[in-house]
């Protein structure tokens, strides 16, 4: 939060005098361009320098005019997610709201009178984008949950409130399948006809097993903060192929593009090529920028191209296929390893809950393997599990591009966006600075 307000240069706080006196109250004078701080719920002596929000609304007229603002105006700061660095504030303009509205019915499948249900926290551009705006946007009833994640509480709330379309991310499904199949069957999920995945690639096995719980695969899709909207993804019209992200929305042009014998970066037309995802500029979702960064949003660009840095892959029938950001490939005697292939081949072994891979230094390889794993409840990780892996990893994926070495842990390093962070893996690892943190929740132990 405060690492969001300094970037941001928050002029106005709104929150609750409990959250206020909990997280800002320490630091508050620290941050010298905040002028405003409107509470609500105010139960005690307001804080000094701090203003009654529920009394003012009392007071204020009943009146207003709606503003117009320009198209290009300034309207949302999304901040990344942190797991490559420091997080960036990228600035999305009114124009926007066209494309949350017709990306939530192409992507999602909304339709005026579902009820939806999109789980990532408001604070984020999921939550935001397509927890708040889409929904309203296209006329569906949105469910906003502010409880912990509890796997019990989820299925309850599915059935209780009749959901139809349901929108969630990889973290949250494999905690699911984590806490078994046979806890869904208790809740009656016949309202559901649409599930869908974003925040990291959804590994194959999560796919089938939505197919096998819920009757119905989870439908990956893939956008970042910077395009404020889905970009590819499996829709309902087509069928699912497990570890895709699916393919364009309408009106999107994506590439993949490669340096060639000059240098020169431009996209490629040869299918199942790796290179780093690009999208050509003109969608209304946009980003205009990095709030303060604008040398790093210019390197962005080759011409219209804006690059993602992802690397991928198309196949001939267009699909899009993850293979990791640029900065996790790992290359490893002249292969090129991408973290969510390895990780996906061990996530098919009953006991592994959650898997990070990274790459390590290595004298003759170039770059080595290793994977951290978390377990589901009641497995040991043990040096006979250990080996199982192992031995699963190199028959599917062979001895080159296996881990060379496995490690368990009870939790993994994630963002509080549900993203696992595996340059703080690396960095422990190699005993390096860990860099920006400011985004972590949740770590190993």
């Amino acid at each position: 939060m405060r690492s969001r307000m300094e970037i941001g240069d928050a002029r106005v706080l709104v929150t609750s005098e409990a959250l206020y006196r909990k997280k800002v109250q320490a630091w508050r004078n620290e941050l010298t361009q905040l002028k405003w701080v409107l509470l609500y719920n105010v139960s005690v002596e307001l804080p000094e320098g701090c203003y009654d929000l529920d009394k003012l609304l009392t007071q204020s007229s009943a009146e207003f005019t709606t503003r117009f603002c320009d198209p290009e105006q300034l309207a949302l700061l999304h901040f990344t997610s942190g797991t490559t660095g420091k997080p960036k504030g990228a600035m999305h303009v009114h124009r926007a709201v066209i494309y949350h509205s017709i990306s939530g019915f192409y992507a999602l499948d909304l339709r005026p009178g579902d009820c939806y249900w999109c789980t990532a926290d408001p604070g984020w551009v999921t939550g935001t984008s397509y927890g708040v705006i889409s929904p309203l946007c296209n006329r569906v009833t949105l469910i906003i949950d502010e409880a912990e994640f509890d796997a019990r509480h989820w299925y309850q709330l599915l059935s209780e409130q009749k959901v139809n379309i349901w929108y969630t991310a990889p973290t949250a499904i494999r905690m699911l399948m984590k806490a078994g199949d046979e806890l869904a069957k208790e809740y009656d999920l016949s309202a559901l006809r649409f599930i869908a995945s974003v925040g990291e690639p959804l590994n194959p096995e999560a796919v089938i097993w939505g197919e096998k719980v819920f009757a119905m695969p989870f439908h990956d899709n893939w956008w970042q903060s910077e395009t404020g909207g889905i970009m590819i993804a499996n829709f309902a019209t087509t069928a699912v192929r497990p570890g895709s992200m699916g393919r364009p929305l309408p009106g999107i042009d994506v590439a993949i593009m490669v340096k060639n014998s000059d240098e020169i970066t431009t996209p490629s037309q040869q299918a199942n090529q790796i290179g780093e995802l690009a999208l050509k500029r003109g969608w209304p979702s946009m980003f205009r920028g990095y709030l303060h960064e604008e040398a790093r949003y210019q390197k962005c660009f080759v011409g219209d191209w804006y690059l993602t840095g992802d690397l991928a892959y198309r196949d001939a029938d267009g699909y899009y296929w993850f293979v990791g950001r640029a900065d996790d490939v790992i290359k490893s005697s002249g292969h090129l390893i991408g973290p969510f292939e390895v990780e996906s081949v061990l996530m098919e072994q009953p006991a592994v809950a959650e898997v990070a891979v990274i790459g390590l230094p290595d004298e003759i390889a170039g770059e080595v393997v290793k994977a951290f794993v978390a377990l589901k409840p009641n497995y040991e990780g043990d040096q006979a599990l250990r080996k199982t892996l192992l031995a699963h990893a190199r028959k599917r994926l062979g001895p080159a591009v296996a881990p060379r070495e496995i490690v368990f842990r009870q939790n993994l390093p994630k963002t509080r966006s549900g993203k696992i962070m595996r340059r703080l893996l690396k960095a422990r690892e190699l005993g390096l600075p860990e860099g920006d943190i400011s985004t972590l929740e949740s770590d190993e132990s």
